[in-house]
């Protein structure tokens, strides 16, 4: 089965409104400006952000850069940076709707590359017993070498077909399963998104860090709804033990890091304030 995700694009459409120069030469102050009032407000979606991040954004927003850019949101599991991505998404969408701004951004999720053991769990009586038995929270669990590929050629102008994976139990992967279009924004997020081996396919690297209490709460409730049962606490506690050595770490190389505690409508506020400079930019008269 095929469904379609955006459309092709020229990826200068974007970027194609000349530009005053004294608009031009504000960008990265308004920017730094941006982070830093966020990074000081008492319900701050921002934990911490690297100087050079506010560079690259403007490159981006100025057109320096002409292609679009590729993002990468990773966390713990529960940590909350599946809803921060469909929030990105989200805010992106309804701006580009404001200017009709087609194929805005297309999602690549980190999740559906998860290798396909639908027959080995069907031997072992079901997901709850396979999980006791087969490790889901390392990379090598994944096919990431494969979603790199996909990036890459989104990145490249290229349409792809992406898999499809099924969250529910069965660990079914329906390969060539949805059509993707090169788009503005090329967003991916999951546990293993900013690991070593695919790390480099993004412009701008997300960490959604979270209180270990709260994520652990947020578990448990999610591993209810899957029905792992008994398997839950296992599963848990070697997920937190693998984020030590695989998802951790990669807080020190995020670009950007989020609290994954804070108001949704923040991360949408936060966001719309970055894209009204590139309405400042390309769109004033």
């Amino acid at each position: 089965m095929t469904t379609t995700i955006s459309q092709s694009v020229n990826s200068k459409e974007f970027y194609n409104v000349s530009s005053p120069f004294d608009k031009i030469n504000s960008i990265e102050m308004q920017l730094l400006k941006i982070f830093e009032d966020e990074l000081k407000s008492e319900s701050s979606i921002l934990i911490s952000y690297k100087p050079q991040v506010i560079k690259k954004i403007t490159s981006f927003i100025k057109g320096d850069v002409n292609r679009c850019a590729s993002i990468g949101v990773a966390g713990e599991t529960a940590s909350g940076k599946s809803t921060i991505t469909l929030d990105i998404i989200e805010t992106i969408e309804l701006f580009a709707g404001l200017y009709n701004i087609k194929q805005s951004v297309t999602r690549v999720n980190t999740d559906d590359y998860y290798y396909d053991r639908s027959e080995e769990v069907k031997k072992a009586g079901g997901m709850a017993e396979f999980a006791k038995t087969y490790d889901f929270d390392v990379p090598e669990a994944l096919e990431l070498d494969l979603m790199k590929k996909h990036i890459t050629e989104l990145l490249n102008g290229h349409s792809v077909l992406l898999p499809k994976y099924d969250m529910s139990g069965t660990t079914i992967r329906w390969d060539n399963y949805t059509k993707a279009f090169p788009s503005k924004i090329i967003i991916s997020e999951g546990l293993f998104t900013l690991t070593e081996k695919i790390k480099d396919a993004f412009d701008f690297k997300i960490y959604v860090d979270i209180d270990s209490d709260i994520q652990k709460e947020r578990f448990f409730i999610r591993a209810n709804e899957r029905g792992l049962g008994c398997s839950a606490n296992v599963m848990y506690e070697n997920a937190s033990k693998r984020a030590k050595t695989y998802i951790r770490p990669c807080k020190e190389t995020a670009d950007i890091v989020l609290s994954g505690e804070a108001q949704r409508i923040g991360y949408k506020l936060f966001l719309s304030k970055i894209l009204s400079l590139i309405e400042q930019i390309h769109f004033s008269k």
